[in-house]
């Protein structure tokens, strides 16, 4: 993994809301066509963090941000930059499925595009059939396409979801705990997803699942506290943590 680039990188970020910090001084580089999961009891700040990495945390009244995160080098914090594109570039795939329920399964996946102006409707059709393929919900949905996003089954709302963040062409991919309200056969193909994504994106995980951060990821990242404690390949981190806390954790002896 060393060869690779970083595409996306915290220097110094802290943040917080009002007078109560949650991250404290992080720096950290996300490396291109990678998997990192980020890892960590409760409370620890994992959700903070990537939704400081495109600029969802400060929509919170209070939220607070200092230090930098840089895009390809471009610092998204920058004051000409529009935190709208921010958000194109780094998509967020949420804890729990959150379809458009009054949109068919089309709409879902179509929205992005036509919020960006692309109104050709075969183009549409054509962005909306490849980002269900990539997916792999496509053969899944079949002739249900015009039918009400809600009326998939939570693995599929979820898979359909992350369709919805790929149409918009972003860089970057954020989950914040994808799998948390998925049984395990739905959590499996999500994570074979996960794995394939990074072929064409940098992909970072919120996972509260060590195995499957185990599974899934190249590179892990440990908080504790808002603070992160230890990051490297995902083999090292679990089989010889450098830092005693990380240990701790993986061992399951705290959090």
């Amino acid at each position: 993994m060393g060869n690779l680039k970083s595409k996306l990188t915290c220097e110094n970020l802290s943040a917080g809301f009002g007078k109560k910090k949650v991250l404290e001084d992080i720096s950290l580089g996300f490396k291109e066509n990678a998997v990192t999961a980020i890892i960590g009891p409760s409370g620890c700040g994992k959700s903070t963090l990537i939704r400081c990495l495109n600029r969802m945390h400060e929509v919170t009244t209070g939220a607070w941000v200092t230090g930098r995160v840089l895009l390809d080098n471009e610092n998204i914090y920058d004051s000409n930059e529009d935190p709208v594109i921010v958000r194109r570039k780094i998509g967020m795939v949420f804890q729990k499925p959150n379809p458009f329920p009054t949109m068919s399964v089309f709409d879902n996946v179509a929205a992005g595009l036509r919020l960006n102006g692309i109104r050709d409707h075969k183009v549409v059709s054509e962005r909306v059939e490849e980002n269900l393929r990539k997916a792999f919900l496509l053969e899944e949905v079949g002739d249900r396409i015009n039918e009400s996003g809600a009326s998939l089954s939570g693995g599929q709302q979820q898979r359909l979801c992350i369709a919805r963040a790929l149409a918009v062409e972003p860089e970057v991919i954020l989950m914040d705990e994808p799998c948390s309200a998925l049984d395990p056969v739905a959590t499996a193909k999500i994570e074979e997803l996960i794995i394939k994504l990074k072929e064409n994106y940098t992909v970072i995980v919120v996972t509260h699942n060590m195995q499957q951060a185990a599974r899934i990821s190249d590179l892990t990242g440990f908080l504790y506290l808002g603070r992160l404690i230890e990051y490297g390949p995902t083999q090292q981190i679990f089989s010889n943590p450098h830092n005693e806390l990380t240990e701790r954790y993986i061992s399951g002896k705290f959090g």
